[in-house]
C-alpha cells in the first residue's frame, strides 16, 4: 500500500467515526474514545523520551493519563488531587529505581498523563457545559483546515522557511495559507449552525477565532515536531499508519482544543 493509499484509508475510515463519536454517540463512548487517545499519546511520547518500545514508565505514564480524562468526567471536583498523586507516583518510582529513570522521564509523564489527559478531556468539559455538540468538532476543524492548507500552499508557494531547525518542510507561505484556510473554514461552520442549527455565532468573532485557532495549531504542530527532533524519531507511532501515531495526527488539536474552550465559555 503507498503513502497516498494509506492515508486515504485512514481518512475515509477514520473522519466518519469521529464524526459520529463527537455528534451522536453515547457520551460514555466518548470517554472510552478520549481515554484510549490519551493514553495511548502518553506512551507514545514516553517511548520517545525513554527510547524504549516497553517499560513498567510507559504503563505509568498511559495508566494516569486514562485516570485523568475519566476522572474529568465522573469526579472533576477532585482534579487537584489526582494531579498531586500522579505526581508522587512519577517521582516515586523514579526514587525506587535509584538514577535509573532519568528527569527527561518523569516530566513526560506527568506531561503525558497531566497536559494530554487535560486537553483530550476538554471535548467532555465542553459537552457538559450545553453547547451544541457540532461546537465539539471546531477543534478539529481548525486544527485539520490549517494543517491541510499550509500543506498545500507550502507545496504551490512555499520559497521562505518558517522553523528550518525544527520542521525544515514548513514555510512562512504554507504558514499563511494555513490561516487563510482556517478563517474560511471557520466561516463555513458559523454559516452551517447559523443556516441549519439555530446557531449564534457571529462571523467576525469566527474568523478572529479562526486566525488564533491557526496560530495555536502550528505552534502545537512545531512542539510536538522540536520534541521528535530532540530524541530522533521521525513519528510518535504507526497507528494511524502513514499519518503516524495519536501524537502526530492530534499535536494541533491537543493545543487547540483547551482554547476554544476557555473562548466558548467566555462568551456564554
Amino acid at each position: 500500500m503507498s503513502s497516498l493509499q494509506s492515508r486515504v484509508l485512514v481518512s475515509v475510515i477514520g473522519v466518519p467515526v469521529l464524526v459520529w463519536v463527537v455528534l451522536w454517540a453515547p457520551s460514555i463512548v466518548m470517554l472510552i474514545a478520549l481515554c484510549l487517545l490519551a493514553g495511548i499519546g502518553a506512551m507514545e511520547l514516553q517511548k520517545c523520551v525513554s527510547g524504549v518500545k516497553r517499560s513498567e514508565l510507559v504503563g505509568i505514564s498511559a495508566i494516569c493519563a486514562v485516570f485523568t480524562v475519566e476522572w474529568y468526567y465522573d469526579r472533576p471536583a477532585h482534579m487537584a488531587f489526582l494531579f498531586v498523586l500522579e505526581a508522587l507516583i512519577f517521582f516515586g518510582y523514579a526514587i525506587l529505581k535509584a538514577g535509573e529513570v532519568k528527569f527527561a522521564q518523569i516530566m513526560a509523564g506527568l506531561f503525558g498523563s497531566i497536559a494530554i489527559g487535560y486537553s483530550f478531556a476538554a471535548f467532555l468539559r465542553m459537552e457538559s457545559s450545553g453547547i451544541h455538540r457540532a461546537y465539539l468538532l471546531l477543534p478539529f476543524i481548525l486544527s485539520f483546515a490549517c494543517d491541510t492548507f499550509a500543506y498545500f500552499a507550502g507545496r504551490a508557494f512555499g520559497k521562505h522557511k518558517l522553523a528550518p531547525k525544527v520542521s525544515p518542510k514548513k514555510t512562512i507561505e504554507g504558514s499563511i495559507g494555513g490561516m487563510a484556510g482556517n478563517v474560511v473554514c471557520g466561516l463555513l461552520f458559523a454559516f452551517v449552525m447559523d443556516r441549519w442549527f439555530g446557531g449564534s455565532t457571529g462571523y467576525g468573532a469566527m474568523a478572529l477565532l479562526a486566525l488564533l485557532c491557526s496560530i495555536v495549531a502550528q505552534v502545537g504542530d512545531l512542539s510536538f515536531s522540536l520534541i521528535k527532533r530532540e530524541f530522533g524519531i521521525k513519528d510518535y507511532g504507526h497507528l494511524f499508519l502513514e499519518h503516524g501515531g495519536v501524537l502526530d495526527r492530534f499535536d494541533s488539536v491537543l493545543f487547540v482544543t483547551p482554547v476554544i474552550e476557555i473562548i466558548l465559555n467566555l462568551v456564554k
